[in-house]
């Protein structure tokens, strides 16, 4: 694991640093050959060289890009295409139940062929 997204991660508020701690958790679980790093100020996950997922955090949310999602069903209000259909974005807002297994599940079918 990345030491600077370690101390990203750290430096968040606990709630969104609970949630980034489990995203990341999923992230190594579901694709254990993925590289981390911080670029433009954000956590990014890439897989033999492609962009896989990115962690974003705002003051009243997180939000989970997945890349190469084009083939993935929208989810109304949580999992949506943001600005490519190729993106595919979950967001997390504080109190919010968030269920891991199927952002692992859409993680593991979009990177599959990275």
């Amino acid at each position: 694991m990345n030491q600077e997204v370690t101390e990203y991660i750290q430096k968040l508020p606990q709630w969104q640093s609970a949630i980034c701690e489990n995203l990341r958790k999923v992230v190594y679980e579901t694709v254990p050959e993925i590289a981390e790093r911080i670029q433009y100020g954000k956590p990014h996950y890439l897989k033999n060289g492609h962009y896989a997922a990115v962690i974003s955090v705002a003051k009243d949310k997180v939000s989970f890009s997945i890349f190469n999602a084009g083939k993935l069903e929208d989810i109304k209000g949580f999992f949506t295409s943001t600005t490519s259909p190729e993106r595919k974005t979950a967001t997390i807002k504080n109190g919010q139940e968030v269920d891991y297994d199927l952002l692992a599940k859409l993680l593991s079918q979009a990177s599959g062929g990275l």
